[in-house]
């Protein structure tokens, strides 16, 4: 497949998540590994990279919040209309590394949708695992996605949600997601995986390093500032490492190694 050329595929489902935000059931046959990403065309209105949310061997699934033109405009197509697909593209969570370890998977807002994918394939190889636990945070709970899965997580691992502000009926914890580390009952032989806004990512891993987990153990997904998907145009370029390309998810490690300056970490944790 040429990875300049997308290729036509028709909307299958739309299923709103938030206010903001919506589930594409896209009709491509496209194996992907859960942390990948596709460029999402919308003839007429450019592309956008976009984290694959779910999928089967008939179509994949992309849960888009609407924020640009891109995506405006996929948010008033249908069921029926097509849009164009490249990829899938980047480097996937790394999840052969935590079988037989505790995995530790920490999300924020729309940075749920592609660590779905490792929750789902949690559940259903729980056996792989020792503990397993999800913390997620959004900024109130009519934002959060996926709600209607929560209930079947729970049968495979622990859940800590919380939101920045409470909504009438909400009787959950209130406050950002650092504040739910004190409740992670693991620290060793853990392998942690976090996608959220950047500063909820640099704070989180802060606090994580505090507790006593790994950088070497800890896998981010760097999203920000992609565009080609195939480290051509050089706009995720970051101290010679292109985002889309060799990742979108690093280590820690890593993430601080190529760039020049890790207290700025610009472009990437800022």
């Amino acid at each position: 497949m040429n990875p300049y050329i997308p290729s036509v595929a028709p909307i299958l489902e739309v299923r709103d998540e938030t206010p903001d935000t919506k589930t594409f059931r896209i009709g491509a046959e496209l194996p992907f590994k859960p942390g990948q990403f596709v460029e999402l065309s919308v003839f007429g209105y450019g592309e956008a990279p976009i984290s694959i949310s779910g999928g089967d061997d008939e179509a994949i699934e992309l849960t888009i919040r609407a924020v640009g033109n891109v995506t405006k405009k996929i948010h008033r197509m249908k069921e029926g209309d097509y849009v164009g697909i490249r990829g899938p593209f980047g480097n996937g969570w790394p999840i052969e590394k935590a079988v037989d370890k505790n995995i530790l998977i920490i999300a924020g807002g729309i940075g749920l949708a592609p660590l779905k994918p490792v929750v789902e394939y949690v559940c259903k190889h729980r056996e792989r695992f020792k503990d397993a636990t999800l913390l997620y945070g959004a900024r109130r709970p009519s934002l959060m996605l996926f709600k209607y899965k929560f209930e079947e997580w729970r049968k495979y691992m622990d859940i800590l949600l919380t939101v920045d502000e409470a909504e009438p009926g909400w009787e959950g914890h209130v406050g950002v997601v650092t504040t739910l580390c004190d409740k992670i009952r693991h620290v060793a032989d853990t392998i942690t995986y976090m996608c959220g806004p950047p500063i909820m990512m640099k704070y989180t891993s802060m606090v994580l390093i505090e507790l006593g987990f790994p950088p070497s153990e800890m896998y981010l997904s760097l999203e920000r500032n992609m565009k080609c998907g195939i480290g051509i145009c050089g706009h995720c370029g970051v101290g010679g490492v292109y985002v889309c390309r060799d990742g979108p998810v690093f280590s820690l490690n890593k993430a601080l190694r190529f760039i020049e300056k890790p207290h700025e970490v610009q472009g990437v944790l800022d």
